[in-house]
């Protein structure tokens, strides 16, 4: 697309998914099995034809780069088309990205380098199946200069997001963040329902730079487009409200704030469902990846007492092995390893993990790597979960460290 520019923020320390992000980025945090979070935001601009694309970095960023220059690298130079990643270069003073909006603004001369006649501003932690396109041909349409992507949620969900006032011309004439009340406003789109912001902005570009730099200026603000940057210039320029369309193709449209541990265990159980309610088969909307040289899945030993290796109602991906173990409702990622005798249920295992002989493993997310010894037992024991070093999350979720063999505590074998 033409006079396009997309940046993706993906700077986030991602304290809330610690400890799968004690060592990597929030945004390629693995999920689905095969993919990293900022695969899903990436694959809706190359769907919609948004192709100069810069990836803001930040926090513990090496596995993301390594994810973007090895997957990612398909575009042509040639053609003006690239995916770049800026990490911080403090070319504007000497401080980390203070927040959304001082993050773009710091990479002002990158963007008036390409000048773009629209950028788009993209959250790179966030599931969801989007046509930009369409949004940015709203825009413009609307005579807008800057346009907010907004989904319908139940006004009793209203207290987790930014809620938005839309008139019969679809100008934004009120910005509510997570109002505490009983009676946010209605949705223009659907009056029985309340519009959250998505996180998502299309602004004409010269309108964007100059709002950054007058927040710049300002020593009070938290330099964040949710809560200065769009409230405070709501009367000055024409804002204008975009109903998110699902490319999905389900009943009900999909998008998802993985930034929690509980969040994140959710969206990848919806992807397990007999009828996932997020389709990664959908070839009209692909979501790509990084391809990695990985043997197809195996399994081993069947008809042979408990001893059987099987995955029923799972994702099982590349080079992973299940070794006369039981998988069910699961997500193995990459190179998993599950040995004989093994029960895991409703679980989500990071890439390269090893489940010892007789383990039980249930409701639990296992970071990158570990190594769970045998006879574990995770997810039936709150207490016992506590006593091994592991988190459990307020809706009930054991998340298991990378911990090496011979960390935790294993009860001896029945």
């Amino acid at each position: 697309m033409e006079n396009v520019l997309a940046i993706l923020l993906a700077g986030g320390a991602g304290e809330r998914l610690y400890p799968l992000t004690k060592d990597t980025a929030k945004p390629a945090v693995p999920f689905g099995g095969a993919y990293r979070i900022i695969d899903f935001t990436l694959s809706n601009c190359i769907n919609s034809d948004v192709r100069r694309i810069l990836i803001l970095t930040q926090y513990k960023s090496l596995e993301l780069l390594r994810h973007i220059r090895d997957g990612w690298n398909i575009l042509s130079p040639e053609m003006g088309e690239y995916v770049e990643v800026l990490p911080p270069m403090q070319r504007v003073h000497a401080d980390w990205y203070q927040g959304t909006a001082d993050a773009v603004f710091q990479n002002f001369q990158s963007i008036e380098a390409e000048s773009p006649e629209v950028t788009l501003i993209l959250s790179a932690d966030h599931i969801y199946k989007m046509n930009y396109r369409e949004m940015i041909d709203w825009h413009r349409r609307n005579g807008a200069e800057v346009t907010i992507a907004t989904i319908q949620v139940q006004p009793a969900e209203a207290v987790r997001f930014g809620v938005l006032e839309i008139d019969a011309t679809y100008r934004i004439t009120g910005f509510e963040e997570k109002p505490a009340h009983g009676n946010p406003a209605r949705s223009r789109f659907d009056p029985t329902m309340v519009s959250a912001s998505m996180g998502i902005y299309v602004f004409n570009t010269d309108v964007l730079l100059r709002l950054l730099y007058e927040d710049s200026q300002d020593a009070m603000s938290s330099h964040d487009f949710g809560k200065d940057v769009i409230p405070r210039n709501l009367d000055r320029v024409r804002m204008t409200a975009y109903d998110f369309r699902d490319m999905n193709a389900k009943q009900s449209r999909y998008w998802r704030d993985v930034g929690t541990l509980d969040a994140l265990y959710e969206a990848n159980m919806d992807l397990v469902s007999v009828t996932p309610e997020f389709n990664l088969y959908d070839q009209r909307w692909p979501i790509r990846t990084r391809a990695t040289q990985q043997p197809p899945a195996k399994f081993v030993f069947a008809q042979e007492g408990r001893r059987m290796g099987l995955a029923v109602d799972s994702i099982v991906s590349a080079g992973c092995i299940v070794s006369g173990g039981r998988v069910l409702h699961s997500v193995l990622s990459p190179g998993v390893r599950v040995h004989s005798y093994c029960e895991v249920e409703y679980s989500i295992l990071m890439p390269n993990v090893e489940v010892g002989r007789y383990s039980r493993i249930r409701r639990a997310i296992v970071s990158t790597g570990a190594k769970i010894p045998e006879s574990s037992s995770i997810g039936f024991d709150v207490e016992a979960d506590l006593a091994n070093g592991h988190q459990v999350t307020e809706g009930g979720v054991t998340v298991v460290g990378n911990l090496e063999t011979g960390m935790l505590t294993a009860p001896d074998p029945a």
